[in-house]
């Protein structure tokens, strides 16, 4: 009897250490440009709360929720695909149902931004040029259904073609700038009206492809001058923006560490659904998540598929508030999928602002990348608490700083000085 107990007390402490050993396998993210500070502290999340947590349930699993633009990626998708939009004429509809789907939503209003003579400039007039140049387009071109001859390098000869797509991106701007993204982030998606899944998901790829073989860099358009093209309502206009798209490996890599460890990973983002299924789940662009797991910007399809200039009913626009709505409809509430709230929120802009605030989520972590974003909003004070409670146990929200020149994490919280914001 002596003889065995080493024995059996040797096998009894084998087996508890090594299920000690399985439960206490840490998490480490291996990104080199994460803040030191959150990186810790978002491991400690995962593995407080994913698989090797002894309270782990993989009926009610936890989940979180990331924006995308400008938060999961550098830069925003949505805005991307409608420069591809316009540089390839990738439109689905004929003059009059372009022009139904620019003023849908719309009143005729003096807008805000100015041509180039500083002169200022009605909607109607600047819709009456887009949509007389993109008639003659219509007419040309092999595509998008005229009856035309032109090929796309053809009709870009034309001072029709510069005038339609740089008017477009302008009136874009100038419906932001006038009314509000409220109006300008659904008008947007009107955009694809005739369209169907499959084509927005492929102009997306084609997309992303194209961005990230271009610079980061400002891009400035300016349509075509009055000797060129006479008789323009709105006159010359210019617009800018900022071209680049980049993926983020250290949101790539967060994406997988939060599947692996048991976490369900939702996307909650003000573009449009279909863009956004395509790339945050197309394994080409690293972030592999399902592309159910999507809360976007839907519209109304016909009875085949293509898209309609109308928001869909039952669906809140997903910013600001509605991302709240959106979330608590279908993940969060009784009646949604999981019926309890998320633990962890990443945003970056004020559109994010409502489903950071514990208030309506009560969150374990926020991100917020640091885009200087919010000063006098709730984006501003959360990211005060997150420099004021920086390397404590009691920190909430967590501020990623980036490098706006590489497209990139910076390894700190970025520009702390919010009263330069």
């Amino acid at each position: 009897m002596k003889s065995g107990l080493p024995l059996v007390f040797a096998i009894i402490i084998s087996v508890m250490m090594g299920c000690n050993s399985e439960k206490t396998v840490l998490v480490h993210l291996s990104g080199k440009n994460w803040d030191a500070f959150n990186k810790q502290k978002i491991e400690s999340l995962i593995n407080e709360f994913g698989v090797n947590s002894v309270d782990y349930d993989s009926a009610k699993p936890p989940y979180v929720i990331f924006d995308w633009d400008n938060t999961s990626i550098f830069l925003d998708i949505e805005e991307a695909v409608l420069i591809y939009q316009l540089q390839n004429l990738k439109f689905g509809c004929n003059p009059q149902e372009l022009d139904l789907a620019i003023r849908a939503g719309i009143k005729d209003t003096i807008l805000v931004n100015t041509n180039i003579k500083g002169q200022k400039i009605s909607f109607d007039g600047l819709a009456k040029d887009i949509i007389s140049s993109y008639t003659w387009i219509y007419q040309n071109h092999v595509a998008p259904g005229g009856n035309g001859n032109l090929s796309l390098e053809q009709v870009k000869q034309n001072p029709h073609y510069t005038n339609f797509i740089v008017k477009l991106r302008f009136l874009y701007t100038a419906i932001n700038d006038t009314y509000s993204a409220e109006v300008a982030y659904p008008w947007v998606t009107y955009l694809f009206t005739g369209l169907d899944s499959a084509q927005i998901r492929n102009m997306t790829a084609e997309t992303v492809r194209v961005q990230l073989n271009s610079s980061i860099s400002k891009v400035e358009w300016q349509s075509p001058s009055p000797d060129s093209l006479p008789f323009q309502l709105a006159g010359q206009v210019s617009i800018e923006w900022k071209n680049g798209i980049r993926l983020v490996p250290e949101m790539q890599e967060l994406y997988h560490i939060f599947r692996q460890n048991g976490f369900d990973v939702w996307v909650c983002s003000a573009s449009f659904v279909d863009v956004i299924k395509e790339i945050s789940s197309n394994p080409e662009f690293g972030y592999n998540n399902p592309s159910s797991h999507v809360l976007a910007m839907e519209l109304e399809r016909d009875s085949i598929g293509r898209i309609t200039p109308v928001f869909r009913s039952g669906y809140h626009q997903t910013q600001r508030l509605g991302k709240v709505h959106s979330i608590r409809k279908f993940l969060a509430d009784s009646s949604g999928i999981y019926g309890y709230p998320p633990l962890f929120i990443a945003g970056d802009s004020e559109g994010d602002q409502d489903m950071l605030s514990t208030q309506n989520f009560p969150i374990r972590l926020g991100l917020i990348v640091n885009r200087k974003k919010g000063k006098n909003a709730l984006l501003g004070q959360f990211s005060a608490r997150a420099i004021s409670s920086y390397n404590t146990d009691s920190a909430i929200y967590l501020l990623q700083g980036r490098d706006e020149a590489k497209g990139i994490f910076a390894p700190n919280q970025g520009d702390t000085n919010i009263e330069q914001w």
